[in-house]
């Protein structure tokens, strides 16, 4: 029987990226996951998901080596110092931004002494599936700008360097000595392969604009309440997975980075959700960025453009509309977790929830002086208005459940807050619409969550309205408005919540054991939905226990800021897709409520 292969544990990766892609570097300083140009486009390094000759860039030492890592200030500067028993190096990894180019620098600089490094250069295009026609040629500089091109079907990475490996074995290897006072620059560079290679980059003039970048973007966070090193990585990586050109905000910038480690809950998160990326554009607006509503709101109005009975939960990065779910069958998944999945099938599901989060994200933008063009609130209107006539359907709920719809409870609370949203639209902003019946609409929702979703003997809502289980997503209920922390319903759902879903000091979504997902095998703690419990107990008045699971919380984070989208807490380990939007959205969220209710220093 074979062994499943042996991965690079997910928190040994950081992420570089210039907020079109991503590339997952590992400690070591292999490049095992990119895809290019864009964020769901076909990955060309996969090692990730199965093994190095599925490609991969690796820049390291040879050999044993103590290795550690920085971003430079607040950017995605990557610095990584490797020390062996010889001496001492530091490989310095950076996507520029801003340039409308897909290219990836690295700097190799000798600190101490002499270290052996060893290059390897393999590119597989299509998952890993495509063994490209690779060649030797020079560039637009001509005999000065020699480099090696790899090329299948519509792509091409061109290496540059300052010393190109050699072919061997179906790849590109070199071995060499870095001394103190050395350096060397490599690049690659993705391109059409029907047009010219891009000229060479100014590489050093290169790294220090986008280090400035980042740092000048960061700088503009007004917030100085507690955690706020964590909150100011999270709203980074937040503007990292947002695409700079159309607006669209990826869930994460990975595929199938498995939720149970050896099970089949692999799924692709490089889409858009409506859900998620309003989320999103709520942490921005609260830690002080308005622009990226605009930039979002417009890739919103083109997204949903048309019948509002077509609206979807998700969309591709540029607003597309076909996502088909497939397997990629060639590859074994991280750590055996197989299928790797490419699309999600849970864009034709049913989540009544949607619109709650999109209305609630473009209310709290009015607020901070975002006004609505005419045309972004019709669309509103007509979704409001649609809503009204099926708010009382079953649906897959917040997790994209794939057993029977349900009538859930959370959902249930959402389709309340679309209404309240739009309403306060009319009342408080001048806009125009029937407020008259969404107060009736709104007022029916209320009364039948209280009815069919509250289990009196429990004293807790529940996670539908035919079970007595409970739900992480129960907990965000103060926060929408729907009722006030302090109300005892919510304080018997924390109760429940913590009583039922705690493993390990951190919160599972649900008990998979209930049968509820129509899923086989079980999954991790969803690191979201502690941080919602930190949001829920600051609101309630329980700071302390907030505090202490906000410290172990942030702890949770790797060395370089990072966080998965689950934790194992019996492991010690990640899970799930990385770095996740909605892990660090919810820690901003936890951060603010902690603020507002402390005045504990930074």
């Amino acid at each position: 029987m074979a062994h499943p292969p042996t991965s690079t544990p997910i928190a040994d990766y950081a992420v570089i990226g210039d907020m079109e892609t991503c590339a997952l570097v590992s400690r070591a300083g292999s490049i095992d996951w990119l895809c290019l140009p864009r964020f769901d486009s076909p990955s060309c390094f996969t090692a990730l998901l199965g093994a190095p000759d599925h490609g991969r860039w690796l820049i390291g030492p040879v050999g044993e080596a103590t290795s550690t890592r920085r971003y430079v200030g607040d950017s995605f500067v990557l610095e990584t110092t490797h020390r062996t028993a010889s001496g001492v190096v530091r490989v310095t990894d950076v996507m520029p931004t801003g340039d409308d180019r897909a290219d990836i620098i690295r700097v190799v600089e000798g600190l101490e002494g002499t270290v052996r490094i060893r290059h390897e250069w393999v590119v597989r295009f299509s998952y890993g599936k495509i063994t490209p026609w690779v060649s030797r040629s020079t560039g637009p500089g001509g005999a000065d700008d020699k480099l090696i091109s790899a090329v299948a079907g519509p792509d091409m990475l061109a290496l540059r360097g300052d010393r190109l490996p050699k072919a061997k074995g179906g790849k590109h290897v070199d071995e060499f000595d870095v001394s103190a006072g050395q350096s060397y620059t490599f690049s690659t560079t993705w391109c059409q392969s029907y047009r010219p290679v891009p000229e060479r980059l100014d590489n050093d003039a290169t790294v220090d604009m986008t280090r400035e970048d980042w740092q000048d973007w960061a700088d503009r966070c007004p917030y100085q309440g507690p955690y706020r090193a964590a909150l100011v990585r999270s709203v980074l990586v937040l503007r990292l997975l947002t695409h700079a050109a159309t607006g669209g905000i990826v869930a994460a910038p990975t595929t199938s980075l498995p939720e149970d480690f050896g099970g089949a809950r692999n799924w692709d998160y490089r889409f858009c959700w409506l859900r998620d990326s309003s989320l999103t554009i709520e942490a921005l607006i609260a830690s002080g960025f308005t622009d990226e509503t605009r930039l979002w709101r417009r890739w919103l109005i083109r997204a949903v453009a048309g019948d509002p009975q077509d609206l979807q939960i998700m969309y591709g990065v540029d607003g597309s509309r076909e996502l088909p779910e497939r397997t990629v069958d060639h590859l074994p998944g991280y750590a055996g977790s197989a299928p790797v999945r490419v699309g999600n099938g849970a864009v034709s599901q049913r989540q009544m929830d949607v619109l709650g989060e999109v209305m609630i994200s473009l209310s709290r933008g009015r607020e901070q002086g975002v006004a609505e063009s005419d045309r972004s609130w019709k669309i509103q209107r007509a979704l409001v208005e649609n809503l009204g006539d099926h708010w009382d359907q079953p649906d897959n709920g917040l997790w994209e459940i794939r057993g029977p719809l349900r009538h859930f409870t959370h959902s249930r609370v959402m389709v309340w807050a679309a209404f309240d949203r739009a309403i306060k639209g009319v009342e408080e902003c001048g806009l125009d619409g029937p407020v008259e019946r969404w107060r009736v609409l709104r007022d029916r929702v209320r009364d039948e969550v209280l009815s069919k979703g509250f289990n009196a003997r429990r004293n807790t809502f529940t996670q539908h309205y035919d079970t007595d289980e409970v739900d992480a997503s129960l907990l965000l209920i103060p926060s929408c408005g729907f009722l006030p922390a302090t109300d005892p319903r919510v304080l018997g759902t924390i109760e429940a919540i913590e009583a039922d879903l705690m493993r390990g000091g951190l919160l599972l979504r649900y008990r998979t054991e209930s049968g509820v997902d129509g899923l086989a095998g079980t999954e991790h703690p969803f690191l979201a939905c502690s941080f919602w419990l930190v949001q829920a107990l600051a609101m309630a008045g329980h700071t302390d226990r907030a505090e202490r699971l906000m410290d172990k919380l942030v702890g949770l984070a790797n060395d370089v800021g990072l966080l998965s989208e689950e934790y194992d807490a019996h492991g010690g380990r990640m899970a799930g897709n990385f770095p996740q939007a909605f892990s660090h959205l919810a820690l901003i969220g936890a951060a603010h409520s902690l603020a507002a209710v402390t005045t504990v220093e930074p």
